[in-house]
C-alpha cells in the first residue's frame, strides 16, 4: 500500500484498517470499495471490514490495528511525504490510545519523513495530542476533513491542536462552506468527488475557500475537479483534470526546521 497516486503526497501507511461513516463526505468514499477489493485478493487485514446495502459497499465499523505495519517507515531510507491511514481514520474511537502512542513514537524515530494524518474527528484529536503525546514533531502535519457548511465545526477542534503544521482537506467538496476563519491553518486541499455516483462540485465554493486561503496566507492546493467539470459536465475525472483559474494550484505548507 506504499505507493499512491494521491496527488498531495508521496505514499500510504496504513497501520490502522477499517472505519465507519460519519457525515456525509463519507458516503462514497472509495477505501470502502478498495478495502472489499483487498478482501477478495486474500489481504487479511482486509477481511470482515465491510458490508452490501444495496448497491454499495459501506464500512461494518470493524477496525483493525496493525502492529506488524508499525515497523514500515524505518525501512524506507529516503524521504517521503507519508498520508497517515488512508484506508481508515487513526483517530477513530475503536483505536485506542496505546496504539495512537505507538503511532507516534514511529513518527518520531522517522525524522526525515512528514507524516500528513487525516481525520473526521478532531475532537478526539485535540484531545489526545494535548494529553497523551506530550511534544510537537516538526514532520507531523494534522488536518481534518470539510464537505460543506455543516462540518466546518470540525475547524474549531483542529485550531486546539498542538502541530507544527495544520490543514484541511475539502475533499470531496459537496457544497459551499461559507466563511470560516482560516488563522492558524497552514495548508487547504481542495477536490471534487470522483465515481460513477460523484455529487456535484462548483466552481464558486472553491472560489470562496480561494479567496480566504489568500486572505489568511494559507498554502492552496487543487487536487482535482473529479467527475463533474468546471462546465458542470460528466465525464472522468482524468478528463476533468486539475486545472483552475488557468492553472494548476500545487502549494504546499512551508516545513518548520523547528517548533517553538
Amino acid at each position: 500500500m506504499a505507493e499512491t497516486q494521491i496527488e498531495w503526497t508521496d505514499a500510504t501507511w496504513n497501520p490502522v484498517a477499517g472505519c465507519s461513516i460519519v457525515t456525509a463526505g463519507c458516503t462514497h468514499c472509495y477505501a470502502m470499495e478498495m478495502a472489499k477489493r483487498l478482501e477478495a485478493m486474500g489481504v487479511q487485514k482486509y477481511a470482515g471490514l465491510t458490508r452490501r446495502t444495496g448497491k454499495r459497499t459501506v464500512w461494518n465499523g470493524v477496525v483493525r490495528e496493525d502492529r506488524e505495519a508499525l515497523s514500515i517507515p524505518h525501512r524506507w531510507r529516503k524521504s517521503r511525504k507519508i498520508f497517515v491511514n488512508s484506508m481508515s481514520d487513526l483517530f477513530h474511537e475503536r483505536v485506542s490510545d496505546a496504539f495512537i502512542r505507538d503511532v507516534w513514537k514511529v513518527m518520531r524515530e522517522t525524522p526525515h519523513h512528514n507524516y500528513q494524518i487525516l481525520t473526521k474527528r478532531p475532537e478526539r484529536m485535540a484531545k489526545l495530542v494535548a494529553t497523551l503525546i506530550g511534544d510537537v514533531l516538526p514532520n507531523v502535519w494534522l488536518g481534518t476533513s470539510i464537505e460543506n457548511a455543516d462540518v466546518v465545526g470540525r475547524i474549531e477542534h483542529l485550531r486546539q491542536v498542538p502541530a507544527a503544521i495544520r490543514f484541511i482537506s475539502f475533499e470531496p467538496l459537496i457544497g459551499a462552506v461559507g466563511t470560516v476563519d482560516l488563522a492558524d491553518i497552514h495548508w487547504a486541499i481542495v477536490g471534487g468527488e470522483s465515481g460513477k455516483a460523484a455529487r456535484p462540485i462548483r466552481e464558486e465554493w472553491i472560489d470562496e475557500i480561494y479567496v480566504q486561503c489568500l486572505s489568511a496566507g494559507t498554502a492552496f492546493f487543487f487536487k482535482q475537479w473529479g467527475t463533474w467539470g468546471k462546465d458542470n459536465k460528466k465525464r472522468s475525472k482524468k478528463a476533468n483534470g486539475r486545472e483552475y483559474r488557468g492553472r494548476t494550484w500545487d502549494e504546499m505548507p512551508t516545513v518548520p526546521s523547528a517548533v517553538p
